[in-house]
């Protein structure tokens, strides 16, 4: 009665010698490479030879195995520096980097099991979104202005605050009143554009008394402007830019940033 014997399945002769090598517990850069020679030789032996091209890679690992442990029974070698040169050197090189794309593949597997367990739902818009219009048209408002222009001369009016700071007294202590919020500004540049009708972007903002005033000023003149009470006109590309106070009913805005 002959006794069958079930072998573990190896991707190949380096996962076999890994396995070995984490059975017996083997520090992989001080391969016992005798005992390892012999355990792997016995599993090969036991294995079916019908797919050649497949048995042929674990009989080249085993005489590479055979060869390396031929030359651990002779006098080591030395390299050109004179340092020992370990016959094992080229094996534990492979394995290591077989490690690591191994386990990095189990991983990977493992991320994909997960993955596999959740369910996306697909990005949906409330209907009220998606038919979303806006009442102003921003591109009439702004005409011919570009961004970069209003950008430029928003950093050269802060430049000019820069400028006018003592360096000597602004070292001193000062009494500061409580920052203006952006409903007043929006309040002061209603009656200043209702006064003046047509007036230099700049102007304006040449006009207030510190930093934070030009940027609080700065966002209620694109908050007015969101409602269609401020029109902004630039004839040539670097002329001034002009702001219209516009007549008519005023759309209700909530600004959306105090200062």
């Amino acid at each position: 009665m002959s006794i069958s014997v079930k072998l573990e399945a190896f991707d190949g002769p380096l996962d076999l010698l890994l396995h070995l090598i984490e059975k017996n517990k083997i520090d992989i850069f001080d391969i016992p490479i005798v005992e390892i020679t012999r355990q792997y030789m016995e599993i090969i032996s036991r294995m079916d030879t019908k797919d050649m091209d497949v048995m042929s890679d674990f009989l080249l690992m085993a005489a590479m195995l055979l060869r390396i442990k031929s030359k651990m029974l002779l006098p080591m070698e030395v390299d050109e520096e004179g340092e020992p040169e370990d016959p094992r050197a080229e094996l534990v090189e492979r394995l290591l980097e077989y490690k690591t794309y191994k386990y990095a593949s189990l991983e990977l597997k493992d991320l994909q099991v997960d993955a596999s367990k959740h369910l996306f739902k697909k990005a949906t818009l409330p209907e009220e979104i998606a038919n979303y219009q806006e009442e102003i048209d921003v591109s009439e408002i702004l005409g011919d202005v570009t961004l970069t222009r209003l950008q430029k001369i928003f950093h050269s009016v802060m430049k000019k605050q820069v400028d006018k700071i003592d360096p000597i007294r602004s070292k001193f202590g000062k009494i500061q009143k409580e920052p203006v919020t952006l409903t007043e500004r929006m309040d002061y540049i209603r009656g200043y554009a209702r006064e003046h009708r047509k007036f230099r972007f700049r102007q304006l903002l040449e006009e207030q008394a510190d930093k934070m005033m030009v940027i609080v000023s700065f966002l209620g003149i694109l908050e007015l402007m969101k409602v269609g009470r401020l029109k902004i006109v630039q004839e040539n590309i670097f002329d001034d830019i002009w702001i219209t106070y516009e007549d008519g009913e005023e759309m209700e805005v909530v600004p959306s940033s105090a200062g």
